[in-house]
């Protein structure tokens, strides 16, 4: 199996779009369509519909998903065996905040030969076998064999469309989403991201809908826009892209800022000279003041 196109394919699920996926990608959108073709002929199945609103995954696709996530795992399980080389780094999705982190330390250090990874939730066994050589994750529990160092508190934000009631809003408070329908389906419990937002949704009375099925962030951000009653939470780090049309709003959340707590964990006994540089980079963020953090993050 072409491990191009399931790494691909893999891709075009997280952003939602076959354009936004040759744009992670750094190929063409007319690339894309041509790895998930020949990945679909190859398993004899047909794994997206494309509509106006982007690509959505089919029941087989559903099904193929974790294990091409898998497949992917192994090739980093594989090169690991054989090779040391680069930096291996786990950035969860290329939208996110860490992501954005992890660029910062590569423009800061282009000496450093480095691989980026979207590992999702099976970044941890991936650091116990030596596939990877650091992951930006929140704690909720260290495992005794992993380290781990706090970098980054990241404010969540509320995103609406244009009829919202908060739509206009300067900022709002965490009490004030409460009787407000928060749709998250990408919410997954037993994830660190599920334990972040039960927490936050108990602590300030909130209904977070993480009903499904989870067609991706485009079907999100469409449900939103239209809709005068759902809005959804977002990092104010997360590169979030929408139609212009959409018109939606991105309103501070504020007395107190919830904050999402980025650290990043690795292996005990990694020695890595690269994962040294990127420790002593991140060492320089502070915590936000007037904060509200989950009881795990300390």
């Amino acid at each position: 199996m072409d491990l191009d196109a399931v790494r691909t394919f893999v891709a075009a699920v997280e952003a939602g779009r076959f354009q936004d996926a040759a744009t992670d990608l750094s190929i063409t959108q007319q690339a894309v369509s041509k790895r998930i073709a020949a990945l679909e002929k190859s398993l004899g199945a047909r794994l997206f519909t494309r509509t106006a609103r982007g690509a959505v995954l089919t029941g087989d696709g559903e099904a193929f998903l974790p294990h091409a996530r898998e497949l992917l795992s192994a090739e980093l399980r594989a090169l690991a065996s054989v090779r040391t080389g680069p930096l291996r780094v786990d950035v969860i999705g290329r939208r996110l905040c860490p992501a954005t982190l992890l660029r910062g330390f590569h423009e800061a250090h282009p000496d450093v030969p480095l691989e980026v990874a979207t590992l999702f939730d099976t970044a941890v066994a991936a650091l116990r076998d030596g596939s990877i050589d650091a992951s930006f994750r929140a704690v909720v529990a260290l495992p005794e064999d992993l380290d781990a160092q706090w970098v980054l508190d990241e404010p969540i934000q509320l995103l609406c469309g244009p009829a919202h009631p908060l739509a206009e809003a300067p900022s709002v408070a965490p009490a004030e989403l409460a009787g407000h329908r928060i749709w998250m389906p990408g919410v997954v419990p037993g994830t660190e991201w599920g334990a972040y937002y039960a927490e936050f949704a108990a602590a300030f009375g909130l209904w977070i809908d993480a009903a499904g099925p989870n067609f991706g962030t485009e079907v999100v951000l469409d449900t939103i826009a239209e809709s005068p009653e759902v809005a959804t939470l977002v990092g104010a780090g997360s590169r979030v892209l929408w139609p212009p049309g959409h018109d939606l709003r991105r309103v501070p959340i504020e007395e107190p800022v919830p904050v999402y707590p980025h650290s990043l964990m690795w292996r005990r006994g990694n020695a890595h000279p690269g994962l040294t540089a990127l420790r002593q980079h991140l060492a320089k963020s502070e915590h936000v003041t007037d904060a509200w953090r989950p009881r795990w993050a300390g």
